[in-house]
């Protein structure tokens, strides 16, 4: 994987470099199990302290992401586009009244059970039945229903990204943590001054490793994964967008193909069919009778 392969550069880089220009790791080494637990324990109190457990919950789940990377692949930016292209070919050709038995229960439904992966988004399912029912509702204005959804986007967004934040302000702290193991081995070696310089030497720099190891921890990992975290976070959303610009381009009245074609445009650039294989898709799959 490119971030375990970016890790282990990093490690060798760093300690590398250390060691080829005469350092002694040792220092280190030895420094290190305290040092970690000074700043690596006050870094995780923080972040208990400035969370919830709706941000603890989650923090497994999106620790896995940054090595998975995004949830939606290829097949699933095109499984969504049949999906919509069916649920808005049925309402030109049937009526809103013909889509109330697949958005009531979803599960039921022939067109849902299709596309498996789609349907076991909770929040992907809803969004998509949540705004087909308000159609069915009589809200039918492409401006109202732009603004709602895009209300739920925001706030699905923004939830999503806690963990990333929560990292974030895990790495701003860590360098100050750093300082503070430090000032802590300092004032373990101001009460060992009479013991010989060579003994002095190794308390300070095992004081100056923890100012190291925040600097690091902060820039060389914790603050790479909080971006990396957003960015996968951020590439997600766009699946959501798709959906949005489909049933919208759809209450402009266009023909299921035209919004299944604009909403094709939302698609992120690797993901995305192009227009002679999003065709081909939507002709292999069978219509509803």
């Amino acid at each position: 994987m490119l971030q375990i392969g970016g890790i282990i550069f990093l490690f060798v880089c760093v300690f590398g470099g250390f060691i080829i220009s005469g350092g002694k790791i040792e220092v280190i080494l030895e420094a290190l199990p305290h040092e970690m637990m000074t700043i690596g324990g006050g870094a995780i109190a923080g972040f208990v302290i400035g969370g919830s457990m709706y941000s603890l919950k989650k923090l497994g789940g999106d620790f896995g992401k940054l090595f998975a990377g995004p949830k939606w692949k290829t097949q699933d930016y095109r499984d969504l586009l049949c999906l919509l292209f069916l649920l808005t070919k049925l309402m030109k050709t049937k009526g809103l009244i013909a889509l109330e038995s697949h958005i009531e229960k979803p599960s039921d439904s022939s067109i849902f059970k299709r596309y498996p992966r789609i349907t076991k988004d909770h929040f992907a399912l809803d969004f998509i039945c949540d705004t087909l029912r308000m159609m069915t509702m009589s809200l039918e204005d492409p401006l109202q229903v732009e603004a709602a959804m895009e209300k739920q986007l925001d706030k699905h967004h923004h939830e999503a990204l806690t963990i990333a934040d929560a990292l974030q302000t895990m790495a701003d702290g860590l360098p100050a943590l750093g300082i503070v193991a430090a000032v802590m081995g300092v004032i373990k070696t101001m009460g060992s001054i009479t013991e010989p310089p060579e003994v002095l030497g190794l308390m300070i720099g095992s004081a100056l490793t923890g100012t190291f190891l925040g600097v690091f921890l902060a820039y060389g990992i914790v603050g790479p994964m909080s971006v990396r975290l957003k960015a996968i976070v951020d590439e997600e959303a766009l699946f959501y967008h798709v959906i949005r610009d489909i049933l919208v381009a759809h209450l402009h009245g266009n023909a299921a193909q035209v919004s299944v074609e604009i909403g094709r445009g939302s698609v992120p650039s690797e993901a995305q069919p192009s227009f002679l294989e999003l065709e081909e898709a939507l002709n292999n799959i069978p219509r509803e009778s």
